[in-house]
């Protein structure tokens, strides 16, 4: 298999061209023959274009790559070596929704051929992989796991907005169904990952070290949220104290914030379900799932008691929003809980604008009902700075001041203008 790959005698093809399947396909494309598959058709001519619709790649990313974009099956078939790099969501009630990691299963059960390798990206909880998308895949192609083609599992570790820890930076953890599919998928990934593989025992194993990144992730920053409702009660800044803590050189870094994105937020329900399934109620990662899905409410609260305060009036008060993505410097809202602060002031009947250097005010309204304002004021009760865009960093007292009333708050959720504000009541978590 790799050898084919490699003499551009066979192709490898990506299935699922977001902010995690577009960077892999392209960064094959510069060593082998590539398929980029995706069912949005909107999405694929873009991309025939040099644009990426997750605004994550420049241009230059898709120059001297050797791929082919496409939605169609007939030219996915022409793959020998299948990655599947497709979103694993969960719906409102926080339960895994594995419709289009099912409907890739499909996909490929339609397309692939005896000698076929298949390998898994997305996350999922351990066993997945083998007992819900194996399954569908034997079904509809009739062919057999290990006598007919090869299953494998290579978790993605990619960062949206992230320059530095890019794919070929960071060590792949990859695994196969038997000793063979293993290292002929370590090999092809080695293609492109410059710092090396990690060769899993199993598939199973692959999919749990995935899974407790972001779920150790998620637990470290329910930590911070929970000390900085505490040290909040003692007029005590939190970032003061992980500052002097961190002087210690086994102190984890971590630091308090809203806990969205299609990953932190996500992958420990994946797990806590999977749990549940096998009988066992998985205490502390709901815990600290709680923490973080209720730190939204907790922000609009305190602006609100600020509001209440100090002007008594909440129906007449206005709260500027500076963010709306999930995380600082790129454009993806999905699961970003700024909605939910917004949500929240809303619910308390405050007028909300909301303005982000980043994000889509079309995609917002249609995801969250709310849109961008196109020309913020100057009589704000409060501005809230959830993200640390960089167009953020270097805003002064000056401008708070020339946006808001006297007695307004600025609630910096990250604590990047610590020491900076004066004329105004300053408010980080």
């Amino acid at each position: 298999m790799y050898n084919e790959l490699i003499e551009k005698k066979e192709k490898l093809a990506v299935i699922g061209l977001g902010y995690v399947g577009l960077p892999i396909a392209l960064e094959f494309a510069r060593k082998i023959s590539v398929i980029g598959f995706d069912i949005n058709d909107k999405r694929i001519e873009m991309m025939k274009q040099g644009i990426d619709p997750s605004n994550e790649l420049e241009k230059e990313a898709f120059e001297g790559c050797d791929i082919e974009f496409t939605s169609s099956l007939d030219v996915l078939k022409k793959a020998k070596f299948l990655i599947v790099a497709v979103p694993t969501p969960v719906d409102e009630h926080n339960v895994p929704d594995l419709t289009p990691v099912i409907k890739a299963s499909e996909t490929v059960g339609k397309v692939i051929k005896k000698g076929d390798y298949v390998v898994f990206e997305s996350t999922v909880y351990p066993g997945c992989t083998e007992d819900d998308c194996l399954p569908v895949i034997e079904k509809l192609s009739g062919l057999k796991n290990i006598a007919d083609f090869k299953l494998g599992y290579s978790p993605e570790r990619i960062n949206p907005g992230d320059k530095q820890h890019t794919l070929a930076s960071i060590v792949k953890v990859v695994s196969g169904c038997d000793a063979e599919s293993l290292e002929e998928i370590a090999k092809t990934y080695e293609l492109v990952v410059k710092a090396g593989v990690h060769r899993a025992s199993s598939i199973k194993v692959a999919e749990a070290a995935k899974i407790i990144e972001n779920t150790q992730r998620d637990l470290n920053i329910a930590l911070m949220n929970e000390l900085s409702i505490i040290f909040n009660m003692m007029n005590i800044n939190t970032y003061e104290v992980l500052e002097a803590a961190g002087t210690k050189w086994n102190f984890l870094k971590f630091q308090p914030g809203l806990v969205g994105g299609h990953c932190i937020g996500v992958d420990p329900y994946y797990l806590t379900h999977k749990a549940k399934e096998l009988g066992y109620d998985a205490q502390v990662i709901l815990a600290g799932r709680n923490i973080n899905d209720n730190m939204a409410n907790y922000v609009a609260k305190t602006v609100v008691q600020h509001i209440i305060k100090n002007s008594g009036d909440v129906k007449a008060a206005k709260v500027l929003v500076k963010g709306a993505t999930f995380k600082e410097n790129v454009s993806d809202i999905r699961n970003s809980k700024v909605a939910d602060v917004v949500k929240a002031l809303k619910s308390f009947y405050v007028n909300v604008d909301v303005e982000d250097p980043y994000a889509d005010s079309d995609e917002l309204q249609h995801e969250y009902g709310f849109s961008l304002t196109k020309e913020t004021g100057n009589d704000y009760d409060a501005v809230i700075v959830t993200v640390p865009h960089n167009e953020y960093k270097n805003l002064e007292d000056a401008y708070f001041a020339s946006v808001t009333k006297p007695h307004a708050m600025v609630a910096d959720l990250k604590g990047i203008y610590r020491n900076k504000i004066n004329n105004r009541t300053y408010w980080s978590l």
